[in-house]
């Protein structure tokens, strides 16, 4: 079975660029049109993965191949942020989930005691912002999962996370990141001799799933920015004043796609095992008393 684990509705909220984070989506998709596009291009599973919103899954919840995830952004002991995948929960964990999400040991502590299946997602790119070294303490000590083929990340962002997550013993997933309809499945997640959600993930539990898919390029990028350029303008006409800024869409993508690059490059000298294992030491006993405290 497949599924695209990491995909995108209108339900996401706004975007966090600046200037643009009053009035533009992070997504113009319909919920339902996720639905069908996904299913067209050979899911046997869907869900959606909204930034820290399950709404889109009520007009979806009718279809019995269809399961709520949602992506939450949690907030780092060290003040950073990150990108958390969470799969196949109900309306009251999701709200549990919102409650802790800027708690990260509360929320760790929370979705170990409700048995939820969980990752970090993108752990490569300077999407959410910097990154510090003890982040990396947390998702190696306390994170089941890894996303390991993100649909708009490069072949070497992917990389890294497929080889740290080899190198952990990870469960490595796969997902479009899709905020336009044209991305939704470029990567997903293939478990194979299952028949449904339970045993999906079930076996992606043990390890037995494989991501496969596309990785990303500024080509794609830009595509996707078109399209979210056009689904803004339609809800806000007023928006139009800014077409003249289309032409450089394609420089925006390829200078995006460099600096996520270059991010990820820095990043993996930084967290060499040579220096982790100086680290280690003292910082995993230390990690794992703050999960007691709130457990």
């Amino acid at each position: 079975m497949k599924c695209d684990l990491h995909v995108h509705s209108a339900y996401s909220g706004l975007c966090n660029i600046p200037f643009f984070s009053s009035f533009c989506r992070e997504s113009y998709s319909d919920a339902e049109q996720v639905y069908q596009a996904l299913k067209q291009k050979g899911m046997d599973l869907v869900t959606l993965t909204d930034h820290d919103s399950i709404d889109g899954a009520e007009c979806l919840r009718r279809h019995p191949d269809f399961f709520v995830s949602e992506e939450v952004t949690c907030r780092m002991p060290s003040g950073t942020s990150v990108h958390v995948g969470v799969y196949d929960l109900t309306e009251r964990q999701h709200v549990e989930i919102q409650r802790r999400r800027n708690d990260l040991p509360s929320l760790l502590a929370y979705l170990s005691e409700a048995r939820l299946f969980f990752s970090v997602n993108h752990v490569f790119s300077a999407l959410t912002g910097r990154r510090r070294l003890e982040d990396f303490f947390w998702f190696d000590e306390y994170f089941p999962a890894f996303e390991v083929l993100n649909g708009q990340m490069s072949l070497f962002h992917n990389d890294q996370a497929q080889q740290r997550a080899r190198r952990l013993g990870k469960v490595g997933l796969g997902g479009s990141d899709a905020h336009v309809l044209a991305s939704v499945a470029a990567s997903y997640t293939e478990v194979p001799n299952v028949r449904n959600k339970s045993e999906f993930l079930s076996e992606l539990r043990a390890g037995r799933g494989n991501a496969a898919g596309k990785n990303g390029n500024s080509l794609r990028l830009a595509r996707d920015i078109f399209a979210i350029a056009a689904g803004m303008i339609r809800e806000k006409p007023s928006t139009a004043v800014l077409a003249p800024l289309v032409p450089l869409v394609p420089l925006v993508a390829f200078a995006t796609v460099m600096h996520d690059a270059a991010f990820a490059r820095i990043l993996a000298r930084r967290i060499c095992p040579e220096q982790l294992w100086h680290l280690r030491g003292g910082r995993t006993r230390t990690l794992t008393q703050m999960l007691e405290r709130f457990a």
